[in-house]
């Protein structure tokens, strides 16, 4: 029976290009779960192995049953502010902080799923030296944004892979964003057009949705941004597989 892969955000510019290389580099069965806020149906491919779903992942559980895919979610349970909280007491910085929570989530899931290769992801955002945290709700998230507002600030991501409970490799990159000056009521209207789901997973923009139109430059991999630097991973695999 061929294993099957779940891709959260398919439609997407990262979960298209995730996509293709399973298609080409794999033999496994490829489910996108997608809500359609940012990625589009023309980024579908025409094969047989890949299955796509209309959902977010706040109940990927249920859609997976309803779609006769018996699986297990295994979110990593790593509790991140307290995690953040130590590293910013030991003045640990940005880039040690992703790395860090990236090889928490990895190393913990992968304690479970003997032989198997995990990935762990973290993203943080540096402003002046602030570590900036995903938005819990919407004022939260007009709040974060009118600390970026017309400033520049940098987004780091790291990705982590992980067998039985061990880090193998393990990548980190940086990227520079300057935001346009915006009133409060353009931040409002932003808000009102993102998704809960698209708000909550990619900090308070997503890249390749809404969240271009508020920067006036972008210096850096868009991968990263987006928060998950798929070239690197694929180099990775190409050569240890």
């Amino acid at each position: 029976m061929s294993k099957k892969v779940l891709v959260t955000g398919g439609s997407g510019f990262v979960g298209t290009n995730l996509i293709k290389y399973l298609i080409e580099k794999s033999n496994f069965k490829i489910i996108s779960l997608d809500d359609y806020s940012s990625g589009t149906k023309k980024n579908h491919f025409n094969n047989k192995r890949v299955k796509y779903i209309k959902g977010d992942t706040s109940n990927i559980k249920k859609i997976l049953d309803k779609n006769d895919i018996k699986s297990d979610v295994i979110p990593s349970n790593v509790d991140e502010d307290v995690v953040k909280d130590s590293l910013i007491k030991e003045k640990a910085s940005p880039e040690i902080i992703s790395k860090n929570l990236a090889e928490l989530k990895a190393n913990k899931v992968s304690l479970n799923q003997s032989d198997q290769l995990v990935l762990g992801a973290d993203s943080v955002i540096d402003l002046d030296g602030e570590l900036i945290s995903k938005p819990e709700n919407r004022e939260q998230a007009l709040v974060i944004l009118k600390k970026l507002n017309g400033k520049k600030h940098h987004l780091i991501s790291s990705v982590c892979i992980s067998k039985n409970g061990s880090m193998i490799w393990n990548y980190t990159d940086n990227a520079e964003l300057t935001m346009k000056n915006f009133t409060e009521e353009d931040l409002k209207i932003y808000l009102s057009k993102i998704s809960d789901e698209a708000l909550y997973a990619y900090n308070v923009y997503q890249i390749e949705g809404e969240g271009r139109s508020l920067f006036a430059s972008i210096n850096g991999d868009e991968d990263t941004i987006m928060g998950l630097p798929v070239k690197k991973i694929q180099e990775y695999l190409k050569t240890n597989q």
